[in-house]
């Protein structure tokens, strides 16, 4: 009935292009049904087949906004609580942005039908994951890139896991797109030989993952604390008290140092400028010398260059001098900042929208593109601060042999109680196994964890409550292919189903012409 009747109306596919793409937001953390994500794609790749171009664009634009609507809702209040703006101005930014996400699979969905029509393994398992590929690339790219709600990190703790030390989590989804595919062609065309590559393909990502891609440092093991100070903030930064969120975090440290050769403060955790901080900066930097400990915090970085007032968001390493000086290279500036939170990407032609809706205006700087690991007690750390955890390449890119941790800081306490927090602490997992090195995550309202080198939960503490999380970790050594080189398998591998499935293009019209 679902295939020979209803699902012949153009207003029954948009309907049940809505379903299956709010259904993927199951297959993501806290959820984690990964399974699901077939089911979402399949809907995709079955509901635009036998359609005109057009029909498909809708199809792809309605499925996109199922996702992202219920995937992305938390952006809404998270706009609230960090601009103070009303709730109905928020949601207006919210659909305007899931609009402009939706356009991707709308893309796909059109360019596909128009390359090949036909329900056939051209068209769904050669030439479908190679414009996937490329309409996520662009979507990760474009205004800075917002790679969220990708289906390959729904595999972190799926069967396709195994796929990403190779390339990354494009490899994931690549692969996922092929399974997917070759699902919906023994679907359609009644051929079980799809789907016995579909398990030969589940197979091999299991037998992938025993591959000893990294090795642990089990004699170089350090004990680590990771303050979560549960410090509530309101619209504009104001904190819940009159004290300082420094304090707090001093104070729980005070009871460490001494005990814990490494403690590690959230994104932001001194709050104030560094220049008005010196005498405490100088004070717990001694502190810490004394009782032979280190500190890594946030802090918000004020330098003067060519005369102007540049603010960063930035990383610090208290401990290791006998004189402080926040001058100093061991340290870590953010990069790749949020648009609208920390800067405004096309300043001229934005600012008037910004002014509508009375959001503040950000003023952060960009750090560097590559910068060096922080050295702290003998260990490198490649370090990244909140939102950067998305772009697994800058990270990549910043990747060291001698890297032995991988690190993010971050405040999320915008995301309030939602899922959004949790599809953070999800792509954050699967960068640990893409470069085959523990991850260190701290943040002020959690999700604060340690994840292994394999990407699975070592240590976690629970939401909205001030803990401290101690923990021994153990650095590894060794280069997975994708730290190696990064995602060129994955391109060349969209290249070469490119070039497949041109020759079978051409080969199958020269026969016709003939």
């Amino acid at each position: 009935m679902f295939l020979s009747l209803s699902y012949k109306s153009q207003l029954t596919r948009l309907f049940l292009a809505f379903i299956t793409g709010a259904c993927g937001v199951f297959a993501f953390s806290p959820y984690d049904f990964w399974s699901i994500s077939i089911l979402s794609l399949s809907g995709l790749q079955i509901l635009t087949l036998n359609r005109t171009s057009k029909q498909c664009v809708a199809i792809g634009f309605i499925w996109g906004l199922g996702l992202f609507s219920f995937g992305l809702y938390w952006i809404s209040p998270t706009i609230v609580n960090f601009s103070g703006i009303a709730t109905y101005k928020s949601i207006i930014i919210l659909i305007i942005f899931n609009t402009y996400l939706s356009s991707y699979p709308a893309i796909f969905a059109g360019l596909l039908n128009n390359i090949c029509i036909n329900t056939n393994f051209l068209r769904l398992v050669l030439i479908s994951p190679a414009l996937w590929q490329c309409t996520e690339y662009l979507r990760g790219s474009i205004f800075t890139g917002f790679p969220w709600l990708q289906f390959g990190y729904s595999q972190i703790d799926g069967p396709l896991k195994g796929y990403a030390p190779l390339a990354g989590v494009e490899m994931v989804t690549f692969i996922l797109m092929v399974i997917v595919g070759l699902i919906v062609l023994a679907i359609m065309n009644f051929n079980i030989n799809s789907l016995f590559a579909a398990v030969i393909i589940l197979i091999l990502s299991w037998l992938l993952s025993y591959i000893p891609w990294h090795k642990y440092l089990t004699n170089q093991t350090i004990k680590v604390a990771l303050i979560q100070g549960n410090i509530f903030q309101k619209a504009n930064l104001t904190i819940e008290k009159p004290i300082k969120n420094e304090i707090i975090y001093a104070k729980i440290s005070n009871i460490l140092m001494g005990k814990i050769p490494i403690i590690i403060w959230p994104e932001t955790a001194i709050s104030e400028l560094d220049f008005n901080q010196q005498i405490f900066l100088h004070r717990l930097n001694k502190k810490l010398i004394d009782n032979s400990s280190f500190l890594i915090s946030g802090i918000n970085e004020c330098h003067i260059e060519n005369n102007k007032n540049l603010n960063y968001n930035s990383i610090i390493v208290l401990g290791n001098k006998k004189i402080f000086n926040y001058h100093i290279n061991n340290k870590y500036s953010k990069n790749h900042l949020v648009p609208f939170g920390e800067f405004i990407p096309l300043e001229n032609f934005i600012f008037p929208l910004i002014s509508f809706f009375k959001m503040p205006f950000p003023s952060f700087s960009r750090g560097k593109y590559i910068q060096a690991p922080l050295k702290i007690a003998g260990y490198n750390f490649t370090p990244v601060i909140c939102y950067e955890i998305i772009f697994g390449e800058q990270i990549r890119a910043n990747f060291r042999t001698n890297t032995n941790f991988l690190l993010t800081i971050s405040n999320d306490i915008w995301f309030g109680n939602s899922i959004g927090s949790w599809q953070h602490f999800q792509i954050a997992r699967m960068r640990a196994l893409e470069l085959g090195r523990s991850l260190l995550i701290c943040t002020n309202n959690g999700i604060t964890a340690i994840i292994n080198a394999s990407g699975k939960i070592e240590k976690i503490l629970p939401q909205f409550t001030r803990s401290v999380l101690i923990h021994n970790i153990v650095p590894a050594t060794g280069k997975t292919p994708y730290a190696h080189m990064g995602s060129w398998l994955i391109w060349m591998l969209t290249i070469l189903n490119i070039l497949i499935f041109m020759f079978f293009r051409f080969k199958n019209i020269i026969r016709y012409i003939t």
